[in-house]
């Protein structure tokens, strides 16, 4: 009877071995040389492979490596059998960890990105199938890194030693660990960085890279293609066109269009080609007010051109295979927003008239930055989450006055006013919902605690 599917790790972080049953007879064997479907329920990663490459050594002795490649690799013996030996090459306490195994036609090896392999026959008549999840290109290569065969700091137990063994020049030249190159792993990009969110999102992620859409044209395919992406496994999308009155204008619908649902439409599809996990923030906007509380799948009614655009950002987005839409409301942070507006009224000895008939919940971008740090490391599902500050509903006169207290003014000067009071006689001016009040459940059965900010709290 054949063994069962079965995948066990490593010490090499995410380096895995895996069993395949394989079904013989009188004829020969078979066997499911990747499953993706029992593979991934049994915790390999999805790695999404794009290229099968096969490569064959005609006698015994014949070794390679070790290298180490830009991409995920999944390795097996197509026929004869082999001795593997793969090295951790990556930044980090694991480098230098060397796992060995024998493979053979009931054995497959998962190897991640940056994890060196190498390997030497045991029979004549070898052939290896791998799959990859890069094409491969002669440029990529550049993005390989070496250690040598015989470094005594490895300690590999080659089967045939290596002074009886097969290898190439190229293998024998290179350097032992010491002086070999890390492989920097995948980290975070951060789009819009330059932002009050871009600032916060650097604060929990400072492994991370950052740009904003003045350095980076996502509009020009020059500019995408020369962009480093297989270098990130997280977009962090804080950008967004946020002049929502703007939007309304000719001029404004184009760029609120661009930024808002264009851009999110072409990072998807980056994401798409570098599996890479896609965060998108999302907007109260995309909802036209009339419900008291709103979760995540009801149904998108935007009232302006502004929440018109958030929501073709959003369903762009869904079609990524890894993706979290953070759909917030009335979001203050570090730089020029509400709080900091009527912190200066108060300063100023102004009586603001503020309106006092939209109601929501403020979200602070620390929180906002927080959740979605929270949503990647604990490996929550998937898909839209409402993130808001916790707390009752508020109006933004009651906000206001907040602000007021903190500055030792008296709450009573700021005097509530209706939406159509305030904007009567303002041109343009985008309808807003009266009713943002978002539902964290779905966010808070993930395990994250939604803080409650004072009301006057910047």
């Amino acid at each position: 009877m054949p063994q069962d599917l079965s995948i066990r790790s490593t010490a090499i972080p995410g380096l895995a071995i895996i069993s395949l049953p394989v079904h013989s007879d009188n004829r020969g064997w078979f066997k499911e040389n990747w499953q993706r479907a029992a593979m991934t329920a049994l915790g390999l990663p999805d790695f999404e492979p794009v290229q099968n490459n096969v490569s064959f050594n005609a006698k015994r002795g014949v070794t390679r490596g070790v290298h180490a490649e830009p991409w995920d690799k999944f390795v097996s013996a197509a026929q004869g059998r082999f001795f593997g030996a793969w090295v951790d090459l990556r930044e980090g306490p694991s480098f230098g960890t060397v796992v060995t195994a024998e493979v053979d036609e009931a054995t497959a090896v998962f190897v991640p990105r940056g994890v060196g392999n190498a390997y030497q026959t045991l029979t004549d008549n070898v052939s290896y199938s791998y799959l990859v999840n890069e094409h491969w290109s002669a440029a990529k290569t550049a993005q390989y890194a070496y250690v040598n065969l015989a470094d005594p700091a490895l300690a590999i137990g080659w089967p045939i030693p290596l002074a009886e063994a097969e290898l190439s020049d190229k293998d024998k030249a290179h350097p032992f660990l010491a002086k070999a190159r890390k492989v920097r792993p995948r980290r975070p990009l951060i789009l819009g960085a330059k932002g009050q969110l871009g600032r916060a999102l650097a604060a929990v992620f400072p492994e991370a890279a950052q740009t904003d859409l003045d350095e980076l044209d996502l509009a020009d395919p020059e500019q995408l293609a020369a962009w480093p992406w297989a270098d990130f496994d997280i977009i962090l999308n804080a950008a967004a066109w946020t002049a929502v009155d703007a939007a309304e204008t000719a001029a404004g619908r184009r760029s609120a269009w661009q930024a808002n649902a264009a851009v999110p439409a072409a990072l998807a599809k980056i994401a798409l080609a570098h599996r890479q996990t896609l965060v998108h923030v999302s907007s109260d906007y995309v909802f036209d007010g009339t419900h008291p509380l709103w979760r995540e799948d009801d149904g998108f009614a935007p009232l302006s051109v502004y929440g018109q655009a958030k929501a073709a950002g959003d369903l762009a987005v869904s079609v990524v295979p890894r993706h979290y839409i953070l759909r917030t409301s009335w979001v203050v942070g570090d730089g020029r927003n509400f709080i900091a507006v009527m912190a200066d009224l108060a300063r100023r000895g102004a009586n603001p008239a503020v309106v006092g008939d939209q109601t929501g919940r403020l979200t602070h971008t620390a929180n906002l930055a927080a959740a979605i740090k929270h949503l990647l490391d604990s490996n929550a599902p998937y898909g839209t989450y409402n993130c808001t500050d916790g707390g009752p509903a508020v109006s933004w006169a009651d906000v206001a006055r907040g602000v007021f207290a903190a500055a030792g003014r008296d709450p009573a000067d700021v005097r509530a006013v209706t939406t159509a009071e305030y904007y009567a006689g303002k041109e343009p001016i985008a309808p807003r919902p009266l009713s943002s009040l978002l539902d964290l459940a779905k966010l808070e059965a993930t395990g994250y605690a939604v803080p409650e900010f004072p009301l006057g709290q910047a």
